[in-house]
């Protein structure tokens, strides 16, 4: 139902059924009890184990670790400014002010990019701002210094609070985060449970299904098959062992493994069971099994007695074990659309195909860079700008550049049809200067440009 506004519900106030349009009916469906989120279905992956998991998958697995890797580079080396809200004098001088603030932290801004890419690992960071006076270097006071003394408030620093710190959240009765709760720990320091409040925090998630706090990790879909291609390459390794050096086999007579075997005879058992266990000083394993007999001329039973050998492979295992773990590893790739990191691995693959598998990747990636602006933009450059009092139509934004510079032959390939077109680059100043920012070459200052001469055969206009 639509709201209305009439002139008894401007005088009055609001009138009930007004009011009971701006209630809450429904809710987001998020499933929580008493602040612990109950959204994941594998038991593994829940609270502190699914941290553990995930922090096992990034730093012990080789294709995530490329994945994040390369993931982070980009990030890092994309520029990133901040940009004034309109050209006015006014609005350029709040951009300074926000990008003086995050060089006056305590921490770099790329340090804190790679903070903030946790989220992709685990589904979410957590970040507390720590904010100070901008009274300049020495205070008596033992306040936080500055490189400036204008008096306004600034960054001290915008710090993460590790996923495995967390001991509960606080969401109140309309399902709405209020905090994150820290879990008491000697080694940092809190010795309560500490509630880090949402008010002063910035909460990173590359994805909000319900509005969950925990948000969901670009890993998830990777843990099947990263569970069994880790198990898979246990089995290979382990074999391959066997393989090379052989299985421990102890002949020994039969009455030594018979039920009723005396107790010296168990004694000799259990020595040699311990003794063909340690021939191995890995996997301690080893075979026990009655020695063989055989009939002599006479007819008298001749028995082998201890006899001891390594029981080898026989030969080539039926199962290509390598191609089981590739395949498990490409899904694992294909999981974050990162494909590109296995290309020529196996000698296939073109250039072409690397192009169109980078080209979705880049897409990604610049999703995931603008939900990292937006997030910073509102969350942490609004309050900046609302505790100093700025007009919120001066409020700057932080903006991200290029993912990646196309290539300097498709650059000139594309200037040729222009030119072939009967395109003039002389008439369109910006797309020059983006072309040059591709090359690397410096840009045109607006004077360079007013003393441009006009094109030969130009008419001036009267």
């Amino acid at each position: 139902m639509a709201i209305k506004a009439t002139a008894a519900a401007t005088t009055a106030g609001a009138t009930g059924e007004a009011i009971d349009n701006l209630a809450s009916l429904g809710a987001t469906g998020l499933r929580q009890y008493g602040g612990w989120i109950d959204e994941e279905f594998l038991p593994r992956l829940k609270g502190r184990k699914g941290v553990e998991l995930y922090r096992e998958m990034s730093d012990n697995d080789a294709i995530v670790g490329a994945v994040l890797y390369v993931i982070g580079t980009l990030v890092r080396q994309v520029e990133w400014k901040v940009e004034p809200a309109d050209e006015s004098e006014a609005a350029k001088a709040e951009a300074a002010f926000v990008e003086s603030c995050i060089e006056d932290t305590s921490h770099t801004f790329e340090a804190f990019l790679d903070e903030v890419l946790s989220m992709l690992i685990y589904g979410w960071s957590y970040f507390e701002i720590v904010y100070k006076l901008r009274r300049g270097e020495a205070q008596e006071d033992g306040s936080a210094t500055s490189a400036h003394d204008d008096g306004r408030i600034g960054w001290r620093k915008i710090e993460i609070r590790g996923q495995d710190t967390l001991d509960r959240w606080e969401i109140d009765g309309n399902g709405s985060l209020r905090g994150l709760w820290q879990a008491a720990d000697t080694t940092t320091g809190l010795l309560v449970p500490t509630l880090v409040p949402i008010e002063k925090s910035i909460l990173f998630r590359p994805k909000r299904h319900k509005n969950n706090p925990e948000g969901r990790s670009i890993l998830r879909n990777a843990v099947r098959s990263w569970s069994f291609a880790k198990r898979m390459q246990e089995i290979e390794a382990i074999g391959v062992e066997r393989d090379l050096a052989g299985l421990p086999v102890f002949e020994v007579p039969p009455e030594i493994l018979a039920a009723g075997a005396t107790p010296a005879q168990q004694q000799i058992r259990s020595l040699l069971e311990r003794l063909v266990q340690q021939i191995r000083r890995d996997e301690r394993e080893g075979l026990l099994i009655p020695a063989s007999e055989r009939t002599g001329p006479d007819g008298t039973v001749i028995k082998t007695g201890y006899k001891f050998s390594l029981l080898s492979s026989s030969g080539k295992r039926a199962l290509d074990t390598n191609a089981i773990i590739t395949r498990y590893e490409q899904r694992i790739a294909m999981s974050v659309l990162a494909e590109f990191v296995m290309l020529g691995m196996q000698n296939v693959g073109s250039r072409s195909l690397a192009s169109s598998k980078t080209d979705m990747f880049t897409l990604a990636l610049g999703a995931l860079l603008g939900e990292i602006a937006s997030t910073f933009n509102r969350y942490a450059i609004e309050r900046l700008m609302r505790l100093n009092r700025v007009a919120p139509e001066l409020w700057p934004s932080l903006v991200y550049g290029d993912i990646e510079t196309p290539p300097l032959e498709e650059i000139g390939a594309y200037i040729t049809s222009l030119a072939n077109a009967g395109f003039a680059m002389t008439n369109n100043p910006a797309l020059e200067r983006q072309l040059l920012a591709y090359a690397g070459l410096p840009e045109p200052t607006d004077e360079d440009v007013a003393e441009t001469p006009a094109p030969a055969g130009a008419e001036e206009e009267g």
